[in-house]
């Protein structure tokens, strides 16, 4: 099994005390080079989902509500589109980039940053979605939205190859009938 570890890191803030990172989600964001230990870029808001694709760093400054990519010789953030919703994992399929976005949650973490007046000037909502992004042109082609008791994404990740995926619980009697463990089952 190929194990590696993470290339880039992002953290809320540089402040070690104890809720110090809810004081400085405006603009206090960083992404570190784990490798370096040294930072990168700084100026985000609440950065997320660092990934590199096609040597070049991806990142999602979810407080602004924007996706795009870093300069990693400069430190300079180059938005690429708009995301309605706090953008929270991401990943990449033949040149598109699909993004989780998420509504805000009840716990006022995503409140009182820029995403709101962005939100507002555009006269929007934000929704639950998957979002997805052509990089040549940064146009949403796609989307796929979430209604119900889903409001919030954490991560995104692609199935090759699957064209019927469901999702079991582990209380239900359902996964007593889908899944088999042991030797005697095929």
């Amino acid at each position: 099994m190929l194990h590696t570890a993470p290339r880039y890191l992002t953290a809320v803030s540089q402040s070690d005390a104890v809720d110090g990172w809810r004081d400085n989600r405006k603009d206090g964001g960083i992404i570190i080079d784990y490798q370096t230990n040294e930072i990168v870029a700084h100026g985000l808001s609440m950065p997320h989902s660092p990934r590199l694709y096609r040597g070049e760093l991806w990142v999602l400054d979810s407080g602004n509500g924007k996706f795009g990519k870093i300069d990693v010789k400069t430190g300079k953030f180059e938005e690429v589109c708009f995301c309605t919703g706090y953008a929270r994992g991401m990943t990449f399929v033949n040149g598109y980039a699909v993004i989780g976005l998420s509504q805000p949650s009840d716990n006022k973490t995503f409140q009182e940053l820029n995403l709101d007046d962005e939100l507002a000037a555009r006269k929007v909502a934000p929704r639950c979605r998957l979002l997805v992004v052509d990089l040549e042109t940064g146009d949403a082609v796609h989307w796929l939205r979430f209604e119900g008791v889903v409001s919030e994404l954490y991560d995104v990740a692609v199935l090759p190859g699957i064209k019927r995926p469901s999702m079991i619980e582990f209380k239900s009697d359902e996964i007593k009938r889908v899944l088999k463990i042991g030797e005697n089952h095929k």
